[in-house]
């Protein structure tokens, strides 16, 4: 699957009373499904996910995948401390029709994260996991670090094909992109380069309603065998093979370009759930090799990204959605409301951010 891109990572609305307010989650799904994001990623650490109950994060699970468009990558958060746990999420997320499951670092038993330990258990959860896996490491929360060199080890599984590196260190993002390059697999892209889900699959009367199958062109036309660049159809959709590796996504919106530029091929950002096209334009600038102009979208978001989504965290980042026309609403407790004078910083800090 391909993550070239920026997702948001969708946050998870309440009402006042502390209840799911699914409406406001799936509005907000959709309007980041018109903007040109690549994907959305659902109960991720701005999703609140650890505060939710099992049952809470099934129920968000499913409204946002109604709710996201077919074009759209869907990225599950489903790390839990134990394997076992993450493993049902998982397959319940598969089930849903996710595309990716995130599975952070366990990080409660600190001290026993050894090496063999995170090997044993990325190992276990991507051998069985129904869906391709990527390793998210949030230090700044989880208060682990995951080793580049151990990042390294793990991507040579067939299962593990990216990481959420949401450290904000660039020298360790390059390090990670040099360690991997012999990793060579393919992902189906559209005509256009963007990827393909099942989701884009046209269901068919003749196939009892389900997705149509992948055909290749120079099959149709009589080909023994097609070449790795051949145009396949999925059910109408035209598709071609693109060569990815181990694809290494950061998580600081503020440090997007530099990022870019050590070989991240793009970013699960906090920020873009305020911010979704403002974050974009620097991936879309970098991408047309306007290395000038991603560094000057860059300094435009950096101060806010840094204040709101990095210090001031998800009550920032939600009046943050608040002042741009998402919806945000408050976090449950422990966290809690900005204070008047933080949302006058916001405000102040988004006045030429405003999409």
């Amino acid at each position: 699957m391909l993550l070239y891109g920026i997702f948001p990572p969708v946050t998870t609305p309440f009402y006042p009373d502390g209840n799911l307010y699914f409406k406001k989650l799936e509005a907000n799904v959709e309007r980041y499904s018109k903007t040109p994001v690549a994907g959305i990623v659902v109960l991720g650490s701005t999703g609140e996910a650890i505060l939710l109950s099992d049952e809470e994060r099934r129920q968000v699970l499913k409204i946002a995948r109604d709710a996201t468009a077919p074009n759209k990558v869907l990225i599950a958060g489903t790390g839990i401390e134990s394997a076992a746990e993450t493993l049902k999420l998982t397959e319940y997320a598969a089930q849903l029709g996710y595309d990716i499951a995130l599975v952070r670092t366990p990080h409660y038993y600190k001290k026993q994260m050894h090496p063999a330990n995170m090997l044993a258990f990325y190992r276990t959860v991507a051998d069985r996991s129904p869906l391709p896996v990527m390793i998210y490491n949030f230090p700044q929360a989880t208060g682990y670090d995951i080793p580049a060199e151990l990042v390294i080890e793990l991507a040579a599984h067939p299962n593990l094909i990216g990481i959420k590196e949401s450290s904000g260190d660039v020298e360790k993002v390059r390090k990670m992109v040099d360690g991997t390059r012999q990793i060579k697999r393919s992902a189906a892209v559209t005509e256009t380069f963007d990827a393909v889900t099942p989701r884009m699959l046209v269901p068919r009367r003749e196939n009892n309603g389900q997705g149509g199958e992948l055909v290749p062109v120079s099959a149709l036309a009589g080909a023994s065998k097609p070449s790795s660049s051949s145009v396949s159809v999925i059910s109408g959709v035209k598709t071609r093979p693109k060569e990815v590796g181990f694809q290494v996504l950061i998580g600081a919106a503020q440090k997007l370009e530099p990022s870019l530029q050590a070989g991240a091929v793009g970013a699960i950002l906090a920020f873009a759930d305020a911010a979704p096209t403002a974050c974009y334009e620097i991936y879309a600038a970098w991408k047309e090799g306007d290395t000038e102009l991603a560094r000057l979208k860059q300094g435009r978001i950096g101060k806010a990204a840094e204040r709101i989504a990095g210090e001031l965290g998800i009550p920032g980042v939600k009046y943050a959605m608040d002042f741009n026309g998402y919806f945000g609403g408050a976090a449950r407790l422990p966290l809690l409301p900005l204070t008047a004078d933080l949302k006058t910083e916001v405000e102040r800090l988004l006045v030429d951010i405003r999409n």
